[in-house]
């Protein structure tokens, strides 16, 4: 096991095939940074064009296709004090008519003062109502995952089962990611790192700033998942991407079913029974192409029930 301390020198906006940055092992450590979905690093200069840019990939050695791929957040923090948000909401989160009455300054955008010290968000821009609004830091990664499968190279603006653009605020510090690996090496990407988000990102952002990050791979050989999965102190989730909202419920409640069955010891009738009675759902991201859904599992329920295999 070791630790990397890893610098960009570029980015990516889509997730590929990419030669990788950086050859990592199962257990090993990498403290690195990301720059803002704009492309602006800690000092807020633009060093790359927008569009969620992406450190990475990672190459975890010996990685294959049909194995899992942990990734463990250790570490994310804001790195600098300048965030930015939008101001209106996404058009497809509100009634049709509704449109019309949106604020005519729709490109407006909100500034926010960012205190890693302080645990808080302060609004400066625009001037409303809410005056300087000061919230608590919430920090989170938008856009992070695995080369997808094919050789294929898929934008940074949206999500599939190798994960992507699904920003969930859950996907925070302590959580662990699983992906399914679909290319040699699984090639890890992370960036777009906001401050705070509510649920759905439904104004197309969270609070967009840099991020100091520091991360842990272990490598699950010859272990087969379909769409992420995540576990944190309190739950184990599913994601499921797509659009429909549908399609993506389907895929992040299926993710959950065959986990508990392989995981959890449960039979068929078991796993359908606790779901109907105790599953959470939450919504990731509903503005971008694909949309996310998350089912969550009670951690404390699942001890009740027995210990995984």
């Amino acid at each position: 096991m070791a630790t990397h301390d890893f610098t960009p020198t570029h980015y990516h906006t889509t997730l590929g095939t990419h030669d990788p940055v950086l050859r990592i092992a199962d257990g090993d450590t990498v403290v690195t940074t990301t720059v803002d979905a704009a492309g602006h690093d800690a000092a807020n200069q633009r060093v790359t064009p927008p569009g969620n840019p992406q450190t990475g990939p990672f190459f975890v050695e010996n990685a294959a296709p049909g194995d899992t791929l942990a990734v463990r957040f250790d570490r994310l923090r804001p790195s600098r004090r300048y965030g930015f948000t939008k101001t209106t909401l996404a058009p497809n989160v509100v009634d049709p008519e509704y449109i019309a009455e949106f604020p005519r300054e729709q490109r407006q955008r909100g500034e926010w003062d960012i205190d890693v010290a302080m645990g808080t968000a302060t609004l400066l821009k625009p001037e409303t109502a809410l005056g300087r609004l000061t919230l608590p830091l919430r920090p989170m990664l938008g856009c992070f995952g695995v080369a997808p499968d094919g050789g294929q190279a898929i934008s940074t603006a949206t999500s599939g089962s190798y994960g992507g653009n699904m920003d969930y605020k859950g996907f925070e510090e302590g959580v662990t990611v699983y992906f399914p690996v679909f290319a040699p090496g699984a090639l890890f990407f992370l960036g777009d790192g906001h401050a705070l988000q509510g649920d759905g990102e439904i104004v197309g952002t969270g609070i967009e700033i840099s991020f100091d990050v520091q991360f842990t791979v272990r490598l699950l050989k010859n272990k087969r998942i379909f769409q992420p999965r995540a576990e944190n102190e309190t739950h184990i989730l599913t994601a499921g991407n797509a659009r429909p909202l549908d399609q993506a419920l389907q895929h992040a409640t299926t993710e959950m079913v065959r986990w508990l069955q392989s995981d959890y010891g449960l039979d068929p009738v078991g796993a359908h029974t606790l779901l109907g009675q105790c599953v959470e759902y939450e919504i990731g991201n509903v503005f971008d192409p694909a949309y996310t859904v998350i089912c969550k599992m009670s951690r404390t329920l699942l001890q009740r029930i027995g210990n995984p295999r």
